[in-house]
């Protein structure tokens, strides 16, 4: 690849349009999202997504990790952009930029109860509003070897830079989908599993569930949790124990708590 001269003017139009990046109106312009790094760069490279632009430190073109990500530009017909790193920290907007920053293809995804193990696993989350917290989900939903996650509602950006970043890299593992809370109604009525939701009011101690079979754990809303509607698309209504004066859990702790107690049912040690 022939490469550009460096980049050295926050003018420049690459770089205004990756610092657009962090606004979700030019991400669903585009379809475009930012991610930071060259091991999540090179892990979704790896997993076949699309990368646009390929920002880095200029003179670091052959460095023995960046070198395969200008490759796959090239093959993917993106552009490489060697920059300063006073213009790295401008896209970023972090003090500290990481020296590799890719704009890759976003991709959503259809929920199905079909999978190699014939037991799939989904997370679905009812207006999620908090970027950190569905970063998080999304990297425990990995660890745990959901399929996905399925943005129910009126939800935060998961491929928003915040989200992204608290993801670790997980935004590429696992699947997400997006529907309004009817079309999850419908859907979860079709499913040839179970759907679990958590909620305050409910009389099921979590760890007394059935996680067995092609399953969806439901959280709330951060706020208000679980409305009525959905409530009633469960199977199963779970609490958890709360023995201190404090009357609810952060929504990506009560989310890890729950898959890793899908985990241990499903898969015992």
């Amino acid at each position: 690849m022939n490469l550009p001269d460096p980049i050295t003017s926050a003018a420049n139009a690459e770089v205004k349009r990756l610092r657009a990046l962090h606004e979700r109106k030019y991400r669903r312009q585009t379809g475009w999202f930012l991610a930071e790094g060259t091991r999540i760069c090179t892990e979704a490279v790896s997993l076949g997504w699309r990368l646009h632009r390929l920002a880095f430190l200029a003179g670091r073109e052959n460095d023995r990790h960046v070198r395969p990500l200008l490759e796959a530009l090239e093959r993917d017909g993106g552009r490489a952009l060697p920059m300063t790193e006073s213009l790295l920290g401008r896209i970023s907007r972090k003090d500290n930029p990481q020296m590799v920053l890719g704009a890759f293809e976003q991709h959503l995804t259809t929920p199905d109860a079909r999978s190699g193990s014939g037991s799939p696993l989904w997370v679905a989350l009812d207006r999620v509003r908090d970027p950190g917290n569905l970063g998080t989900i999304m990297r425990t939903a990995d660890a745990t070897g959901a399929e996905g996650v399925i943005l129910v509602g009126d939800c935060t950006d998961p491929y928003s830079v915040e989200a992204v970043r608290a993801s670790m890299g997980a935004v590429f593992n696992v699947g997400i989908a997006m529907m309004g809370a009817d079309a999850f109604v419908d859907f979860a009525a079709t499913w040839p599993g179970r759907t679990i939701g958590t909620a305050l009011p409910a009389s099921s101690d979590y760890r007394d569930a059935d996680y067995q079979g092609p399953l969806i754990l439901l959280m709330g809303n951060e706020q208000s949790g679980l409305p009525d509607q959905l409530v009633e698309a469960c199977d199963t209504v779970i609490r958890m124990p709360m023995l201190g004066r404090s009357d609810s859990l952060n929504l990506a702790v009560a989310t890890g708590v729950t898959l890793y107690e899908a985990l241990r049912h499903r898969h015992p040690a």
